[in-house]
């Protein structure tokens, strides 16, 4: 059996209509890019900046978002191509399959399980630490038992509020993508009214001054700074696991992805300049940087809102997430490479039903449960490591010419690529030695899965080898 097997483009194409039950393809360009914008926007300004800033780059934190937001412009280019050519669920998993055969699309497939399931049990965490500190300006308090994973010494047992929210997502994710996406549109306008007020506020109380010394990491903390900011910009990945849900995917898929990247690039690099105009860089290593900041120029009353904009805004990134995570079960379940359970439809909603509620109950004992300090690292290493090889996929689809000549192609080729993959591969060898440790344990399980199940599940198994048919 050929671990390199592939599955041509009109193969993918073909299979993606040919079950009984299909998801129903329900959103448009501006469905799209809100949830891009949905993903991006969220755990990385509310969250990262205050530490990236702290930690490694000082008020050079603007060049980390920039060598970061290169990084993805040139990836999201060779995401936008792919996603035209191949409208199938499963992102860089479905691509791999196309380019580099089974075993790499496995590779992926499993690699962005990680990236999907951990991170959204982080950001489930993080959403339970804004909403108990939003709930305890009004006087109100959970028990101490249930407001954080399991660790007994400090008296935690259970983060219900993570299970809670995960729970409500998946509720809604289940009754429909065009619900979802509308849900999802609602959160983003609100959360971007937010950050636009924190811009409109903060600049007025900008000191120059606090910005000097620019770099006092030096440029080795701007590209550590880099790579931990990297986390914020994983949204654009989700947006192409919705393609088999897209109308006009040859359109729709470019515009929401290069636009929800845009955007959320420019608002990251004028956040991370008022905030360390506003605050010392040295005094931002705290949970909820934007609002602190707000707090330390007395504009308590911005503050408040902004702590709702940072639930509204996490909430959206663990919708998409869990979404992106659903659909990509559904396409390797669908390939025979995980169990068929993953890509059952429902009859009514068209949409994997099963699959959603066995994810929400994996990622809530994660996020209930388990202290997770690494996610964003180990989440950062499966994205770069997926760009990198959507980057590669461009060079070799173009080189066979498989691709056809209608829709987005990516221009400067093979320019654009190398960049993207030169881009990615300089972060990816910032990141500390222990997440490469806990990448590479991950993927060695991902093989005994695949040797052990997927390989013997195989839909290409049904296809006569023409070798030994001869």
């Amino acid at each position: 059996m050929n671990l390199f097997r592939k599955k041509s483009i009109q193969d993918l194409l073909q299979e993606a209509g040919q079950k009984d039950i299909v998801l129903k393809k329900d959103l448009g360009a501006f469905d799209l890019s809100m949830l891009g914008i949905g993903a991006i926007i969220g755990t990385g300004i509310f969250v990262l900046t205050g530490v990236a800033a702290a930690e490694h780059a000082g008020p050079a934190l603007i060049l980390s978002f920039i060598i970061s937001g290169f990084a993805c412009a040139f990836a999201a280019l060779c995401y936008a191509e792919f996603a035209s050519t191949v409208p199938v669920s499963g992102s860089a998993y479905t691509y791999s399959y196309a380019t580099f055969g089974e075993l790499i699309a496995w590779i992926l497939g499993w690699d962005l399980i990680l990236e999907y399931g951990f991170a959204s049990s982080a950001v489930a965490s993080g959403w339970s630490g804004y909403l108990q500190g939003l709930l305890a300006g009004f006087g109100i308090h959970f028990p101490k038992a249930i407001t954080s994973a399991y660790d007994p010494a400090n008296g935690t047992y259970i983060d219900v509020p993570a299970v809670l929210i995960i729970v409500i997502i998946t509720l809604l994710l289940t009754q429909g993508v065009k619900k979802s996406a509308r849900f999802n549109t609602i959160m983003v306008i609100i959360k971007l009214a937010i950050v636009l007020l924190f811009i409109g506020v903060g600049a007025w109380y900008v000191k120059p001054s606090n910005w000097t010394p620019f770099m006092p990491f030096g440029f080795s903390g701007v590209t550590a700074g880099a790579a931990t900011v990297f986390f914020a910009y994983i949204g654009f990945d989700a947006v192409s696991t919705a393609a088999e849900e897209v109308k006009n995917p040859q359109k729709n898929m470019p515009i929401g992805i290069i636009v929800s990247l845009l955007v959320c690039t420019v608002l990251y690099i004028a956040v991370s300049a008022i905030l360390t105009g506003i605050v010392p860089y040295q005094e931002l290593g705290v949970k909820n940087p934007v609002a602190f900041a707000l707090n330390y120029i007395h504009q308590d009353w911005v503050a408040g809102f902004i702590s709702l904009g940072a639930i509204a805004g996490i909430t959206t990134v663990l919708l998409v997430l869990l979404y992106g995570q659903s659909r990509l079960f559904y396409a390797i379940s669908r390939d025979g490479l995980l169990p068929k359970v993953f890509s059952k439809v429902d009859k009514n909603k068209q949409t994997p039903m099963t699959n959603s509620w066995i994810i929400c109950l994996l990622v809530s004992i994660f996020a209930g449960l388990v202290p997770l300090n690494k996610l964003a690292e180990l989440t950062n290493i499966g994205t770069l490591f997926a760009f990198m090889t959507v980057s590669v996929g461009i060079l070799y689809l173009r080189k066979n010419k498989q691709a056809p000549k209608t829709g987005f192609r990516v221009p400067f080729v093979p320019y654009i690529p190398i960049l993207a993959f030169v881009f990615c591969g300089y972060l990816i060898v910032q990141l500390p030695k222990t997440t490469w440790i806990s990448f590479g344990v991950w993927l060695v399980i991902g093989l005994f899965v695949y040797f052990g199940y997927g390989r013997k599940h195989s839909t290409l198994n049904k296809t006569v080898d023409p070798l030994k048919k001869s």
